[in-house]
C-alpha cells in the first residue's frame, strides 16, 4: 500500500457525539488524568514503533500515556464517532487542513497556539510552512508527528539521455519535452489517470504556479464560489493545453497507481516523466529496484510558469501528519507538555530518519546525509525547507463531499469531456 492510500481521508465527517463506541479497534474507557493520556494514531509498523517510543519517553520523564493504532477507515469512523464523546482521546492524528477543519469548527480540538509560544524553542524546531498545516485562522491545532511527503517530478534518465533533453525547469521546458519525446514514440509523462487523485497534482501546480496560493486558500475558506476566479480558468487552460498536446499518451485513463502501472511504465523506458509525492522512491526501489540502484530515477521540483504569481518553490502534496488535542480533554495540560517534548528530541527524529521518513524539523540535515537514500532524502528536505507555501492537496484540504465532486469533474476534465470554464462552474456551484 502506498504512503499516499494511507493519507487519503475521504471521509463524510457527521462529528455525531454518541454515548458509547464499538469496541472493534481495542478497550476505551472515560477520559480520567488517572489512567494517562490516550494517544490514538494510524496503523503503520514502522512508525508505531517510533511513537510508542516517545510514549515511553514521556512516562520515564514523569508522564503517563498509552498508544492505540488502527486501520485507515475504521480510525476514521472511531474518531467520528467518539470526538467529543468520554471515550475521545487525548491526542489524535490526523491530516492537518480540512480534515482537522471539521473538528476544530465543531469546537472539539485545542488551540495550541499559546503553548507554542510559551515553548519557542519547540515551536521553531518546526519548519514553519509544515507547522502551517495544522494552523487555521491564524491558530494552531496541531503539531507534526511523523515525515514530510512533497510532490515531485520523476524522471527516466536513460529516456532523457537517449533523447538528448534535460529536465524542464519551466512550463514551456515541459511542453518542448512532450513534442521531442512524442517523436521518439515515447509517452511524455506517465499518468495514473484511473485515479483521480494523480490527476490532481497536476491542477494543484498549475494554479499555484500560475496564481501562487492564495485563490485555493480562498475557495477552502470561504467557498466554492472562489473557483470562478479567473486564473483557475487559465491554469486549466494550460493543462487542457497540456493534456491536448498529447502529453500523457493516450490511454492513461487505464493505468493505475496502486497496482504499479504509472511506475513501471516510469522504469521500462515507456514513460519518461512521472509527477508523484515522494513515496514514488520508495515503490520504485520496491517494484523496480535495479532501476533505483542503477541510478536511472531522477527528480526535480514541479517546473516554474513565466510570469505566473506563484513562487517557484512552493510545493504540493502531504505536509506532514499531526497530533491534536481534544479541547475536553481532562488531560489538556498533559497533551500539550506531550507535545511539547517528545516530539522534538533527538531519538524521535532519529527514528524517523532511520525509518526513511523525512522530518519536519530544521537543523537535521546531518542525520539525512546518514540515512540509507541520503541524496534523495536531503532533496526533499532542502525542497521543503526553502519552501514558502506547501499546500496539502486539495482532496484532503477541502470538506469530503466537495472534494469528492472535485475529482469527478476533474476526471471528466482530462478526458474532454469538460472544458476549463465548465470545470470551473461546476465545482463552483457546489
Amino acid at each position: 500500500m502506498s504512503r499516499r492510500s494511507w493519507m487519503r481521508p475521504l471521509i463524510a465527517m457527521g462529528l455525531v457525539a454518541v454515548a458509547a463506541v464499538s469496541t472493534a479497534c481495542g478497550s476505551s474507557g472515560p477520559a480520567d488524568p488517572a489512567n494517562g493520556l490516550k494517544v490514538w494514531a494510524l496503523e503503520d509498523p514502522v512508525l508505531n514503533k517510533i511513537e510508542q517510543k516517545s510514549i515511553d519517553s514521556f512516562k520515564a520523564g514523569g508522564g503517563n500515556a498509552s498508544l492505540e493504532t488502527f486501520g485507515n477507515d475504521p480510525y476514521k469512523q472511531r474518531l467520528r464517532v467518539a470526538i467529543g464523546s468520554p471515550q475521545a482521546p487525548d491526542l489524535f492524528f490526523n491530516w492537518g487542513g480540512g480534515n482537522l477543519k471539521e473538528y476544530v469548527d465543531a469546537g472539539k480540538v485545542a488551540d495550541l497556539t499559546a503553548v507554542l509560544d510559551e515553548n519557542a524553542a519547540v515551536r521553531d524546531k518546526f519548519i514553519p510552512s509544515v507547522l502551517d498545516g495544522a494552523k487555521l485562522d491564524g491558530k494552531t491545532y496541531g503539531v507534526p508527528m511523523r515525515g514530510m511527503q512533497p510532490v515531485m517530478l520523476f524522471y527516466n534518465k536513460d529516456v532523457f539521455a537517449a533523447a538528448g533533453a534535460q529536465p524542464p525547469t519551466t512550463w514551456d521546458d515541459l511542453l518542448t519535452l512532450v513534442d521531442t519525446f512524442k517523436a521518439q514514440g515515447v509517452t511524455p509523462i506517465a499518468l495514473a489517470g484511473s485515479q483521480a487523485w494523480t490527476e490532481l497534482m497536476w491542477a494543484e501546480y498549475v494554479l499555484d504556479r500560475v496564481a501562487g496560493p492564495e485563490v485555493f486558500k480562498n475557495i477552502r475558506d470561504n467557498g466554492p464560489a472562489g473557483w470562478k476566479d479567473p486564473a483557475v480558468v487559465e491554469s486549466m487552460t494550460k493543462l487542457k493545453d497540456l493534456i491536448d498536446r498529447g502529453a500523457f499518451g493516450s490511454n492513461f485513463a487505464s493505468v493505475g497507481y496502486d497496482a504499479g502501472g504509472a511506475s513501471t511504465i516510469l522504469a521500462q523506458g515507456k514513460a519518461a516523466m512521472h509527477l508523484m509525492g515522494s513515496w514514488e522512491y520508495t515503490n520504485q526501489l520496491d517494484q523496480s529496484p535495479d532501476f533505483v540502484k542503477q541510478n536511472k530515477l531522477g527528480w526535480v521540483a514541479f517546473p516554474s510558469v513565466t510570469g505566473g504569481k506563484g513562487d517557484a518553490g512552493n510545493l504540493v502534496g502531504n505536509v506532514s501528519n499531526f497530533y491534536s488535542a481534544t479541547s475536553d480533554s481532562k488531560n489538556l495540560d498533559g497533551a500539550k507538555k506531550f507535545l511539547t517534548t517528545t516530539l522534538t528530541e533527538d531519538s524521535y527524529i532519529q527514528a524517523l530518519v532511520e525509518a526513511g521518513d523525512v522530518p519536519p524539523v530544521v537543523g537535521a540535515e546531518e542525520m539525512l546525509k546518514k540515512s540509507p537514500n541520503p541524496d534523495y532524502a536531503t532533496f526533499i528536505y532542502e525542497l521543503v525547507l526553502d519552501s514558502k507555501n506547501f499546500q496539502l492537496s486539495w482532496d484532503q484540504d477541502l470538506p469530503a463531499d466537495d472534494a469528492t465532486f472535485m475529482l469527478t469533474q476533474l476526471q471528466e476534465f482530462f478526458l474532454g469531456k469538460v472544458s476549463p470554464q465548465q470545470f470551473v462552474d461546476a465545482v463552483a456551484a457546489r
